[in-house]
């Protein structure tokens, strides 16, 4: 079958990655795609936010199954619009999809249904939100209700902090997206990633990762659409990863279920793991990024039969093998990252990298300019390597980053530092 990808990001690159190597897969469309992508399939230049050009491409070209990569067109409804044209699309439907679009309707959802949260208020004025903030005190977590491409939570260690990002997001820092923010209490815990193919009734565990949001060493810096991820989470044991499917995964799908509107494609739970459990963070209704980059690698079966069963409600008869190996993967971002980045610049020793064993690199922004690969976006490649070990994969990555010649670029070097910290520990 033909198959249309959308998105342009290291995600993209990686579901086009495993796309292409499914015997099932024909040809592969990217809209628009990448440098990267083009090595796996046909990039298109379509405008993603027009629906009705998507689908005419689709009917022109036979396309039989449309995965849409990120989070803004699934908000905007793009499933209902293919799905009606007669058009099988993998993702969410736009109410499924507030999930991801709608903190303050996630947070709500929790609370009807009895999934362990943190506690929480929501508010659409700013005095009553500082108010909020003086009378519980910090620390808080400050969030925007709507998308900020991975930027709208502010971990506010003191009170002068919270009234700041509330100060922020009311007043247009973040756009739309701050017309409603979420203030919740800070929880105690190690963050993990967890992700699960859902049918609208049944959901498929994955496989889990760890992200490192800020952008600097030690966990330090402003927040990140993150900087690097690795896969397994050792702190998701099979006990842990039962849990967060009985507790956390079946009642989200039971309650959009009950509420008429069943959620189809990939649940990504942002979790903590408390002391008393695991408790949600946040939910995105797509594949993480940069934790895409390390599940496709280690994802031995076959991708698109999974994703049809997902759209076409036939999970419960899907199997998929993982394999044992760790993937770690470190982003490399344009210099001036996360404010403006300095885009423009020559980026050189990518295929070097991308040929030692065990690696691969992922596109997100980059752009080819006179025969050369450019930086052309704040997060710009994902360096990727698979090893028996978190450590083992970590130094493979390290080495293969520093094969790549890029004086504007940079990137943490200390991704996967929970987990080599347990590995070294025994």
């Amino acid at each position: 079958m033909n198959i249309l990808l959308i998105g342009s990001g290291g995600r993209e690159h990686a579901l086009a990655w495993a796309i292409s190597a499914s015997p099932l897969c024909d040809r592969l469309f990217i809209a628009p795609g990448n440098p990267g992508t083009a090595q796996c399939g046909d990039n298109v230049v379509l405008d993603i936010a027009d629906h009705e050009a998507i689908i005419n491409f689709c009917k022109l070209q036979r396309v039989g199954l449309v995965v849409v990569g990120p989070e803004g067109p699934l908000v905007e409804g793009i499933v209902d619009d293919l799905e009606a044209a007669g058009i099988k699309t993998f993702g969410p439907s736009r109410a499924a999809a507030q999930l991801e679009g709608s903190k303050a309707f996630t947070k709500e959802l929790c609370a009807e249904f009895g999934i362990p949260t943190a506690a929480f208020a929501r508010f659409d004025d700013p005095d009553a939100a500082k108010a909020y903030v003086a009378q519980h005190g910090a620390p808080l977590v400050i969030k925007a209700d709507g998308l900020a491409a991975g930027k709208g939570v502010v971990m506010a260690e003191t009170i002068e902090q919270a009234n700041a990002a509330i100060t922020m997001m009311f007043s247009g820092g973040l756009g739309t997206a701050g017309e409603e923010i979420v203030i919740e209490e800070w929880m105690i815990g190690e963050e993990a990633s967890f992700f699960a193919l859902c049918d609208g009734l049944h959901a498929l565990p994955l496989a889990s990762a760890q992200d490192h949001k800020r952008v600097g060493d030690g966990d330090t810096g402003p927040n990140t659409g993150g900087m690097g991820a690795y896969s397994p989470a050792p702190v998701m044991t099979k006990a842990m990863e039962a849990r967060v499917m009985a507790e956390i995964i079946q009642p989200t799908l039971d309650g959009m279920a009950r509420r008429g509107s069943p959620f189809k494609g990939v649940l990504f739970a942002g979790l903590m793991i408390t002391a008393d459990g695991p408790k949600l963070i946040e939910y995105n209704v797509r594949f993480g990024d940069p934790e895409c980059e390390v599940l496709m690698p280690r994802l031995k079966s076959d991708l698109v039969p999974a994703l049809l069963a997902a759209r076409d409600g036939v999970l419960n008869a899907v199997d998929l093998r993982w394999s044992d190996d760790a993937a770690l993967t470190v982003v490399m971002a344009a210099k001036g990252y996360p404010g403006t980045p300095e885009n423009g610049s020559v980026i050189k020793g990518i295929d070097k990298a991308a040929g030692e064993k065990d690696v691969l690199v992922f596109h997100a922004g980059t752009q080819a300019k006179d025969g050369e690969i450019v930086a052309n976006g704040g997060r710009v490649l994902n360096v990727v390597a698979l090893g028996k070990s978190v450590s083992e994969a970590q130094a493979k990555a390290y080495a293969a980053v520093d094969l790549i010649d890029w004086p504007g670029g940079f990137c943490r070097r200390d991704i996967g530092w929970q987990a080599v910290k347990r590995e070294r520990e025994g």
